[in-house]
This record gives C-alpha cells, sequence and structure tokens, in this order.
C-alpha cells in the first residue's frame, strides 16, 4: 500500500480531479492525504468540500509515495508557490510518482520538471508548458516515466489509475 499526498487549492479545486482519481487510489488499496496551503476546509469549484489534514509547508516528503496536484481554477496559487516546486522536485528526485491534472501541470514545468517530458495539460495551458520545455503529448493522460499528467476532469478516472497502476509496478 502506497501513501499519496494530494495537493489541492484552498479554493476552487476541480471536484472530479480530487475526487475520482482518490477513488482510484483508495480502491487500489492506497492511502491519501490530503494538503492545501492551510488545514481545514477547501471549497471545491463544483459545491464539494474536502478538509485539507495538512499544510504544505509541514510536508515531509520521504512519508509519501506519490504525490497529485489536483487541477481547477483555483490551483494556479501553486504556480509560482516554492514550497509546492520543492515538494515536487524532491518527490521526482526521490524516484517517486510525482503527477498534475487539469491547470496543475504548469506547477511540475515551472518547477522544471516536464522538461523533455511527454505531458498534457487543460488546452488552455499549451503553449505554457511547451514554452518550460515539454513535449506536449496531445489530450488525455500522458506517462513518462514517473510523472503523469492529465487534462482535465473527463480524464480524472484514467488519471488515477495511470498512478495506481505507476505505484504497483
Amino acid at each position: 500500500m502506497a501513501k499519496i499526498l494530494m495537493i489541492i487549492a484552498p479554493e476552487k479545486f476541480r471536484d472530479e480531479e480530487l475526487f475520482e482519481p482518490k477513488e482510484e487510489l483508495e480502491k487500489a488499496g492506497h492511502q491519501t492525504v490530503i494538503a492545501s496551503v492551510k488545514k481545514g476546509t477547501c471549497s471545491g469549484a463544483r459545491g464539494g468540500s474536502a478538509t485539507a489534514e495538512v499544510s504544505i509547508t509541514d510536508v515531509d516528503t520521504s512519508d509519501y509515495d506519490a504525490v497529485v496536484f489536483v487541477g481547477g481554477g483555483g490551483s494556479d496559487v501553486y504556480f509560482e508557490n516554492e514550497t509546492a516546486h520543492q515538494i515536487a522536485c524532491q518527490m521526482a528526485d526521490q524516484g517517486k510518482v510525482v503527477s498534475a491534472i487539469c491547470i496543475a501541470p504548469v506547477t511540475l514545468a515551472n518547477a522544471g520538471l516536464l522538461k523533455g517530458k511527454q505531458a498534457t495539460v487543460f488546452e488552455t495551458e499549451i503553449d505554457t508548458i511547451k514554452g518550460k520545455g515539454a513535449i506536449y503529448a496531445g489530450p488525455g493522460v500522458a506517462v513518462d516515466g514517473r510523472i503523469v499528467t492529465g487534462d482535465g476532469p473527463k480524464n480524472a478516472r484514467r488519471f488515477g489509475q495511470e498512478i495506481a497502476n505507476l505505484l504497483q509496478a
């Protein structure tokens, strides 16, 4: 069983992009922990809510096997967030699964993790990740080594399944 850190925006995270991958990961026997910029209740863009059990400033990456950056309009709070970049880079350096969906792959691109990697992102941010050296893989879900990216809510379940597949390997 793997322990997965799911990082959401304090508001306007995309509900399906948290709940569907979380369900797939837990169905595969993994434990999920939700984090945000602050502990407590976070509100989704579609009316849902989730409780962040940990603040990203308190994350010890050695406690986790994977990180998921959940998308939605509010996830741009992590685009230039140094703590989020450190978490992503430390996880990658430790050979762990690093993933992001919707516009959240921009956080990975800004952290330098998508340079030369096959990746996807919500259509409004294609040029952004390409500008940071990513190789745009087209719509859907892209897996390049231990990095998983998804383009949006319609692929949220498959995104979760791909992360679970990597964790089983």
